[in-house]
């Protein structure tokens, strides 16, 4: 498959590379000192599942450059959605497929906004990787697999070629026929994952162990699968159990993406988390307490550390 990764990040770059590194023909677009680092130096992964070096990277800033792909992958942090998918356009044809692998559970109609929904694949990443440094990709722990499928359920041919690169590649996947499901799924537990290691400054360990910070991911939890089910998605009533579960399973030094950000004083995905639950609550006229504390508690942190911010 020729595939363009919009979005080199963590996700964009550790998948990106698995994928290269199996002989598929792989395109990154990427900007800044990323850009240069991998056009120099390779483009490297560091992980427990195997560490790559991809030298020389299909790497570019003008997608142009690329041509039509059979597949645009979307990796961006959430923000830059819609830069995203101008950037992509030159790289989009008839028969080319789009899926976001991007957080949030608004991702996918942008997608089907921008392109059709007859481009349009839903997709769920599960790995904890940000880029270390300029053209490096570090991967924490094991966990690292992809989740995507049609909109209408259907097993596609290009749903099935996905599935078969990304075996080749050695990355676990799944083609599921209820993509709306697995994506709402992630997002119930992104939302207290998120929300509980930036709120902390901790990893999940001591969030999990501790009988009231346990409590209070579970009620952040709750709150979002409520109002997935109220928007027709078939979430299990024990879902947030079974989420409290697989977090136990967990790594106990494992962090969400959004305390590295903050951290390091970077945007955070906030409103698509638990801003987004607490907005949505409100246009439905259900209570998310839960989430409107998160959101209230680290707002002044959205754009980037403020400048009067300690430290």
């Amino acid at each position: 498959m020729k595939i363009a990764v919009v979005g080199a990040g963590g996700v964009g770059g550790y998948f990106g590379a698995r994928l290269a590194a199996s002989g598929q023909d792989v395109w990154f677009i990427a900007r800044g000192a990323h850009l240069e680092a991998m056009r120099r130096d390779g483009l490297r992964v560091t992980s427990a599942n195997g560490n790559l070096l991809i030298q020389p990277v299909q790497v570019t800033e003008r997608p142009a450059q690329v041509g039509t792909v059979d597949l645009v992958m979307i990796a961006v942090k959430l923000w830059s959605t819609g830069d995203a998918l101008r950037d992509a356009r030159p790289m989009v044809g008839r028969d080319t497929a789009v899926v976001s692998f991007q957080n949030g559970v608004v991702a996918v109609d942008q997608v089907a906004g921008a392109y059709g929904r007859e481009r349009t694949l839903g997709g769920v990443a599960s790995i904890a990787a940000v880029i270390d440094k300029p053209g490096v990709i570090r991967h924490t722990g094991t966990m690292a697999t992809l989740q995507f499928g049609e909109l209408d359920g259907a097993i596609s041919p290009r749903v099935q070629a996905l599935q078969q690169a990304c075996e080749k590649a050695g990355i676990q996947c799944r083609a599921t026929d209820a993509i709306q499901t697995a994506i709402w799924e992630k997002y119930v537990f992104l939302v207290g994952a998120s929300a509980m290691t930036a709120l902390t400054r901790l990893p999940l360990g001591p969030v999990r162990e501790d009988p009231d910070t346990r409590a209070l991911v579970a009620q952040i939890m709750a709150e979002a699968a409520v109002l997935g089910r109220a928007k027709g998605v078939p979430l299990d009533v024990d879902l947030v159990d079974k989420l409290l579960v697989r977090l136990d399973g967990l790594p106990r030094d494992m962090v969400a993406s959004m305390l590295g950000d903050l951290e390091r004083g970077n945007r955070l995905e906030l409103p698509w988390l638990s801003g987004g639950v607490a907005a949505m609550g409100k246009e439905a006229g259900m209570a998310t307490p839960a989430n409107q504390f998160v959101y209230a508690a680290l707002k002044l942190y959205v754009n980037g550390r403020p400048a009067d911010a300690r430290g």
